[in-house]
This record gives structure tokens, C-alpha cells and sequence, in this order.
């Protein structure tokens, strides 16, 4: 099989813990795209925290980002946007406000990040692109997780242990992910794609080569193809390395 596009989450893969990308990965990343191949990244986070990434490593390809509700054509050009309704935004607030100081919450919007500090008087009035719970207890996420679940409302996955990200029903990093390859003319088995919590499990499972990295969640590496370094050890330039095309895998 050819490869044609790498598809790469941020945290907890490209980036190590300073929330950085290596000079190993800023080189492999380049060496590839010189080579022919084409490389998108695939988070849960907003453009307006991702154009940065992309810039310095000189990615032209569509991206995705706000685990696949919105899909960038370029960092300036929106191309679709998947929105959760008002309604449901709700019923999650009630469901935060029902634990209390135990649980914390994010969300993305349209216009903003929103947590505890601006919470909106009318939800209605906001855009809501994803919406995730938080706490330091793995009991009491496991059972709102199951609340969540029996809703059948949402796409749940999560970022990291400590969370809980909800959204609209359909839209994970896959949908965005096959968005970019109608865009830019690329099966989807042309595409490996690397990432480290459940919410990478989408587009590792559908890619035509899933990568989990060292570090990834158990169940991540359970549905990858492959297990890579970890993001401090440099996982995504040592697969970029071996699978450059100019090398012929």
C-alpha cells in the first residue's frame, strides 16, 4: 500500500509535554512533505489553537479540527461545521450542576472556549462545537459516562483519562478525517493515522494504517495497527521514517 496523507493528533503525539513539536518531528515532518506526502492534523482542539502547528510546519492541507465538528479548508477558509444543539447543551449544564464543585467542564464554541468563568445566561445564543466534563475521580466520570451513554445524543470519547468529550452524534475525527480526503482526492487507505486517546480510535480504526502511540491509552493500542514510540521519544518521526515513500513502504 501507498500512503498518501498522515493524519496527526496534537496532544500526547506531535507534541511532547511542553506542548511543543521536536526538531526530530519538525525535520521527518518537512524530509515527508518534500518527499510527496501530504499531512493534516486531527484534534480536539479549535483552529484558533492549531494554525499556529500547522504554519510552522508548512501543512497545506485541509484541517480538523474540534474532534472532527469543524473541518478548516486552510486556517482563514471554514469548510463545514457540525454544531450541538441548544437543547442538549442543557441538559449537560443540568447534569454539571447536579455534582456540584465535584465536577469541572469545558466547552468550544464558535466564539470562544467557555467554562466556569463566562458561562452564558442563554445557551441558545452560542454555537456549541463540543462539550466535555472533567474531574480527577475515575468513578464518578465512569458513571456519568454511562448517563451520557444512555442519552444516545452524543459522540463520547475523551482526550485524556481525566475527561469526558461530547459531540454531535456522527462526528468524530474519521468524519472530519474523510472530509479532507474528498477534498484533496485520497482514500482513506491511503492514510495512516496516529493518535493516543479515544477519541483517535475513529480514524485509527478506519485509516488504512491506524498508529497508536507508546504512550496511548490501552484501548487505543487494541485498535491500532501498530504501536509507535512515545510522543517524547519522537513515535511520529520514527513512522514518518519508516514509511516515507521515497523508501518505497
Amino acid at each position: 500500500m501507498t500512503f498518501r496523507l498522515i493524519a496527526l493528533d496534537l496532544d500526547g503525539t506531535l507534541l511532547n509535554k511542553q506542548k511543543d513539536i521536536s526538531e526530530e518531528n519538525v525535520k521527518w515532518i518537512k524530509t515527508a512533505i518534500k518527499a510527496g506526502m501530504k499531512f493534516t492534523l486531527a484534534t480536539g482542539r479549535p483552529i484558533r489553537d492549531v494554525a499556529g502547528y500547522a504554519a510552522r510546519l508548512g501543512i497545506d492541507c485541509p484541517l480538523v479540527v474540534n474532534n472532527g465538528s469543524e473541518v478548516w479548508e486552510t486556517s482563514e477558509v471554514l469548510h463545514s461545521r457540525r454544531e450541538l444543539t441548544p437543547g442538549l447543551i442543557v441538559r449537560l449544564f443540568e447534569l454539571l450542576q447536579s455534582y456540584g464543585e465535584e465536577l469541572d467542564f469545558w466547552a468550544h464554541t464558535v466564539g470562544g472556549k467557555i467554562d466556569k468563568t463566562n458561562i452564558p445566561a442563554d445557551p441558545a445564543d452560542v454555537q456549541w462545537l463540543q462539550f466535555a466534563f472533567r474531574s480527577g475521580n475515575a468513578v464518578l466520570l465512569h458513571g456519568i459516562r454511562e448517563r451520557l451513554t444512555s442519552w444516545n445524543a452524543f459522540e463520547i470519547s475523551n482526550s485524556h483519562i481525566t475527561n469526558i468529550e461530547c459531540n454531535a452524534v456522527g462526528v468524530n475525527k474519521a468524519s472530519g478525517l474523510r472530509e479532507v480526503c474528498t477534498l484533496v482526492g485520497i482514500d482513506m487507505s491511503q492514510v495512516i493515522a496516529m493518535g493516543d486517546s479515544l477519541n483517535d480510535i475513529p480514524m485509527i480504526r478506519e485509516a488504512g494504517l491506524g498508529i497508536a502511540m507508546g504512550n496511548a491509552q490501552q484501548a487505543v493500542k487494541e485498535a491500532a495497527d501498530l504501536v509507535a514510540p512515545g510522543h517524547q521519544e519522537d513515535g511520529v518521526a520514527r513512522m514518518i521514517e519508516r514509511h516515507l515513500p521515497a523508501r518505497g513502504k
